[in-house]
Order: structure tokens, then sequence, then C-alpha cells
């Protein structure tokens, strides 16, 4: 069974989607559509800016979502069995099973970057990489760390990234070194993802996904909340509304979908890193990354 995955922020690179809107004629009508709804022409950052413009949360979002619903648009063979998103890859996913339109899922992930950069404003924030710890180790030292520190992304096994205040991942840092973690590395972002710390993100983008019209997929969705397979609208939304404050639970989902039969996880989009990720979750899986046709 295929499983088609989209990545997350993290992923860009300067040159992204470029031969697609070159050489193709529908990649272009998409491309230019996505620069009207957004009010700039983001394919100008996308194909030749520099990295610290498309590093802007506000321009990387959009920009990876683009580009992945752009080439399942263009896959003449994309007939998913299964689909799952890293983080913001999510609502990549939901585009192309069909669960919502890619105007709508464009504004939506706008919407997401504009609350979450708002969000990271409000106070110094940060998350880390633990890598060569067991997770429940990890949630232990977490919760006997003075500030808010959680568990946010269980990328694979033994490996996992930890959210919060600056001073409480560092904190924390120091007692996974302590406890074993050959690193616990702090990373370079605006803020602290998928943590409590992004309660007024949530709250925003809640009312624009209540408000936005969500259909039944063609196939199962596997959602970041819970890890499961999901085809009911209504629940793929209240999962969605709670994605921002909750842990993307990557390893159980692909642990999910092996189990459910997927045997050849096709990623789409820029980058190939969930592509390294399912292979250290399951190394019997078939493994393949698309940038392009």
């Amino acid at each position: 069974m295929k499983a088609y995955i989209f990545p997350g922020q993290g992923a860009q690179f300067i040159g992204m989607g470029k031969d697609l809107y070159d050489n193709f004629e529908h990649a272009k009508e998409i491309f230019e559509k996505a620069n009207d709804i957004l009010g700039f022409r983001i394919t100008d950052i996308m194909f030749a800016g520099t990295d610290d413009d498309l590093k802007q949360t506000k321009v990387t979002q959009p920009a990876i979502f683009i580009h992945s619903t752009a080439l399942a648009k263009l896959l003449a063979d994309f007939k998913p069995d299964m689909v799952a998103g890293h983080s913001l890859g999510e609502f990549s996913a939901l585009v192309a099973a069909g669960a919502m339109s890619f105007e709508n899922g464009l504004k939506l992930v706008a919407a997401r970057a504009n609350a979450m950069q708002k969000a990271c404003e409000k106070e110094l924030s940060t998350m880390a990489a633990v890598i060569g710890l067991d997770d429940a180790k990890v949630e232990e030292i977490c919760a006997n760390t003075n500030g808010i520190v959680v568990a946010a992304n269980y990328n694979c096994p033994g490996q996992l990234v930890i959210s919060g205040t600056v001073s409480a991942v560092e904190t924390a840092c120091s007692k996974l070194k302590e406890a074993g973690a050959r690193r616990a590395l702090i990373l370079q972002v605006g803020g602290a993802f998928h943590s409590p710390l992004m309660e007024s993100a949530r709250i925003e983008l809640q009312a624009a996904i209540e408000s936005t019209q969500f259909n039944a997929p063609v196939c199962p969705v596997y959602q970041n909340v819970d890890a499961k397979p999901h085809t009911d609208a209504e629940i793929i939304k209240k999962n969605l509304i709670q994605q921002l404050t909750s842990p993307v639970r990557w390893t159980q989902t692909v642990q999910n979908m092996c189990a459910d039969g997927a045997t050849h996880f096709i990623e789409l989009g820029p980058g190939s890193v969930l592509q390294g990720l399912v292979k250290k979750i399951n190394s019997s899986a078939e493994t393949e990354s698309k940038q392009t046709i």
C-alpha cells in the first residue's frame, strides 16, 4: 500500500518548485493563484530570494505547502491509500487527499503562520533536538523542570524535539545530557511550536478552521495529535485545531501506517527529511522523495 507523506517547516530551500513552474502550465497556474491569494509574489522568494527571506515563518509555511500540493496535483498516478504530514505538512496532506480545497488550505496555512509568528513574539521561547535518549526519560525530565518545557516532536526512536521557554529548555538540555543524551541541541527556530506557548495561536487559528469547509478525504489521514487515521471531516477539524499546542507524534504515525499495511512511503515536497525518519522507524519500508515530476 502507498502512503504519501508531506514535510513541514525546515524542508525549504531556494529554488524549490521552480522547475515545476517553468515546465508545467498547470503548476504555473497553481503558483500564480497562490501569489494572488497571499497578496505578494511568494514565488520570487522561493525561486530566487535569500535564505533569510525564505526562513520567515510567513513565507516558509506557505512555500512548502504550495510546493507539496502542486506535486500531488501534477502526479498522474497520485492514488494514495493513506496520507500524513509532519506539522505544517498535515495541511498539505489534507488538501492532497481532498479534505479541503487548495485555496482554503493556503488561506489556513497563511493564517497559521501569522498566528504562530505573533505567539512567538509574546515570550522568548525555543526548541531543542534530543538525540539518544528514551522518550519516556525525556518526558520525565521535562515534567520535572521548572517552567514550560514539553516533548513537541516524536520524530523517530531516539530522536525527540522539546519545546518551551528559553530558560526551561536550556535547563532541560543540561539535565538530558546528564541523563545520557548524546546530544541536546538548541534549534534555530522562531519559538516554542507544539507547546502550551502556542495557545494564543491555537485560539486564533481555531476561528479560521471552524469557518472553513472540510470534506471527507479520499483516503485516511493520519493526524499528528493522535497518530490515528481519520476520514470524518468534523473530527479532522477538531484534531487540526489541537495540533499547534500538541506534540507531533510522527514515530507513532509511521508505526500505525505500517501496521495498517503501508509498505511504500512517498514524500512530496522539498527535502527528504521524512524519508529518512521513516527508515529509522521501520527499516523494511520502501521510501522515496519527489521534489519534481
